[in-house]
């Protein structure tokens, strides 16, 4: 994993860059935001949707709500970026809308919409 560090507007970024899954479980998931804040100073992240394992996307499995419930608990800000036009789940739908309107995660296409939504 390498992160990449992106300034604007008096925000910083860690747009997290790898071929692998990077976010497969809670614990991952935390250590990508805790290795932000101690490289970078920021509790931003901007990660790929191929980087985050599927399961986050089965919102039955829990593995959304715990992660993103640990992001709040520790500051963190998420955006992932993807193509999520296959994904028929109403449910689903529904919490991604529902994330975009508020103010730490975000579910956008791509990653200069990610940044955008984490540095306005």
């Amino acid at each position: 994993m390498k992160i990449r560090k992106i300034e604007k507007n008096n925000h910083i970024c860690a747009v997290i860059q790898s071929s692998d899954v990077v976010i497969a479980d809670a614990q991952s998931a935390l250590d990508v935001l805790m290795t932000a804040n101690y490289e970078f100073g920021t509790k931003n992240i901007v990660i790929d949707k191929k980087m985050v394992a599927e399961d986050f996307f089965v919102l039955s499995t829990g593995l959304a709500g715990e992660i993103l419930q640990k992001y709040i608990n520790y500051g963190g800000r998420i955006a992932i970026f993807g193509d999520y036009s296959h994904y028929t789940s109403k449910p689903l739908k529904d919490f991604i809308y529902e994330s975009n309107n508020g103010k730490d995660v975000f579910f956008v296409a791509t990653e200069e919409e990610a940044i955008n939504m984490l540095t306005r």
